[in-house]
């Protein structure tokens, strides 16, 4: 994920998508050390909570 942000940041992408569930907390939270030291916005997903409740817990909404 590191070497991912580096890129956007050379791209000049100011903010970097992470999905939390997929990554896990260690590379979060690296992700977003490196994130505030360079000047990037950091958005957190949650993609694949979807996936795994299922979509029949959405449908009963």
């Amino acid at each position: 994920m590191i070497k991912r942000a580096v890129f956007a940041r050379e791209l000049g992408v100011p903010i970097v998508m992470h999905d939390y569930l997929t990554g896990g907390f260690t590379a979060n939270t690296s992700l977003a050390h490196y994130c505030r030291d360079n000047g990037l916005l950091l958005h957190i997903h949650r993609a694949m909570h979807a996936v795994i409740v299922g979509m029949n817990s959405f449908e009963k909404l």
